[in-house]
């Protein structure tokens, strides 16, 4: 496909627009981690207020994991044929409904059903966020911009929960329900004046008025104006079989399957690590209020992380400093039970756990939009983290019930540290395509 607006924005520097885009999509993924620490934090009131014993309260927590996971899996691909930002704020607003209505459940069925809904939203809204954010990056820090992009779920978490505790001691557990849905409201206008259209997707769909609107955006980044839309070469831009089909098509197969077991295997860990991490360390000895502290550490270590891991996409492949990051995060999890003999080493390898884990996430995340072109790519990223989304989902229960088995949790966070290890591996086998490669799939 000849594309010189979208050669142009590779090759140019950043502009205030792209990183107004960019930082857009920061705050649309902040929602995501607060929407992943509320249940979290409202459990313990969530179980006095109703009488639920702890199996009910993992129903609670893992119903908006599987709301994600439906949301990637089944409403972000939609963003393909009608755009990117309509599908987030038709998305932003199934979460607020969800947000705010469930500070007015009755019952634990109502508040389970209404953190589906939630997550069916916040699930939507990561894939096309993912994708605009490596869309408007040029291509020498298309991976920080993404990394960046995934900080936002831990300044979500660390923020949201701060927040949530104040709210918690002065009205109680559903005033952070309320005050979670408030925010996704506000984030309604904040998208309608500042988040623009994927540039690819005006390119590869053609809706109407396509081009005025793709010289709206070249004059906003200071780019020529286009006398006309680009020519279209490349068969997969104009079709050729379901978008999803297209994922499994003799090039593309391999790069979906190391993708989905990729996502699958760093959610599964990670999901382990901020989940279990705060009760676990009080079983291997610390106080509740450590283990708490221990948990809000690996959120401010993931702040980093992603930034680390951004930075230095832009002087390395990114898949390799990816897989450095997994090596890194196994070991840290192998000696971080032993190292809570010593209460300031243990803090201090829980906040590298949290920007090495997080990092991981983060590479994931710049990694996916690489592997498809324009016209698949938020049903390409859309599936391979709803299937991320189905390992967190498993991961606390397989934690669970390996606790109930008598595992010590030196035990655990070894067998999760295999699954870090063994994706590193997995993220070695990839094979991205070079810079000029990536402009055609633009």
């Amino acid at each position: 496909m000849s594309n010189p607006l979208r050669d142009s924005v590779d090759a140019g520097p950043m502009t205030p627009y792209q990183w107004t885009a960019i930082g857009v999509c920061i705050m649309l993924n902040m929602i995501d981690g607060f929407d992943v620490l509320v249940m979290a934090f409202t459990a313990a009131s969530v179980s006095t207020e109703w009488q639920l014993g702890g199996t009910e309260i993992g129903m609670l927590l893992s119903a908006g994991l599987l709301g994600m996971a439906g949301g990637s899996l089944f409403i972000a691909p939609w963003a393909d044929r009608f755009g990117r930002r309509p599908l987030i704020l038709f998305c932003l607003t199934l979460s607020a409904v969800g947000m705010l209505l469930s500070a007015y459940s009755q019952s634990p069925e109502q508040l389970g059903l209404l953190r589906i809904l939630t997550g069916l939203g916040i699930g939507g809204i990561l894939a096309s966020s993912n994708v605009i954010a490596s869309e408007y990056s040029n291509a020498r820090w298309r991976g920080l911009s993404v990394s960046l992009q995934s900080t936002g779920y831990a300044l979500g978490a660390t923020f949201g929960g701060m927040v949530a505790v104040y709210l918690l001691g002065q009205w109680g557990w559903r005033s952070v329900f309320l005050f979670g849905g408030l925010c996704t409201l506000a984030a309604i206008p904040l998208t309608l004046w500042r988040l623009p259209e994927s540039l690819d997707f005006l390119i590869a769909r053609r809706p109407s008025n396509a081009l005025v609107r793709l010289n709206r955006l070249a004059a906003r980044l200071g780019q020529p104006q286009l006398r006309e839309l680009p020519t279209l070469s490349d068969a997969r831009a104009q079709g050729g079989g379901s978008r999803f089909q297209r994922l499994f098509t003799r090039e593309q197969l391999p790069s979906t399957l190391l993708l989905w077991l990729a996502f699958f295997l760093v959610m599964f860990g990670f999901y382990f690590v901020m989940s279990w991490t705060p009760k676990l360390l009080v079983t291997a000895g610390l106080s509740a209020e450590q283990g708490v502290t221990g948990g809000v550490l690996l959120s401010v270590g993931g702040i980093f992380g992603s930034t680390l891991l951004g930075f230095c996409s832009a002087r390395y492949r990114l898949h390799l400093i990816l897989a450095v990051f997994m090596l890194v995060t196994a070991l840290l999890l192998a000696v971080f039970v032993a190292s809570t003999s010593q209460l300031t080493l243990a803090f201090i390898v829980g906040a590298l756990i949290g920007l090495f884990a997080n990092g991981c996430v983060a590479g994931l995340y710049a990694v996916s939009p690489l592997v498809y072109d324009a016209s698949v790519r938020a049903t390409g990223v859309g599936w391979a983290i709803g299937i991320g989304r189905i390992g967190a989902i498993l991961s606390p229960l397989v934690a669970g019930r390996l606790i109930d088995a008598q595992w010590a949790p030196s035990q655990l966070y070894l067998a999760y540290a295999a699954a870090f290890a063994a994706v590193a591996c997995v993220v070695l086998m990839f094979r991205l395509p070079s810079p000029r490669a990536r402009a055609a799939l633009g």
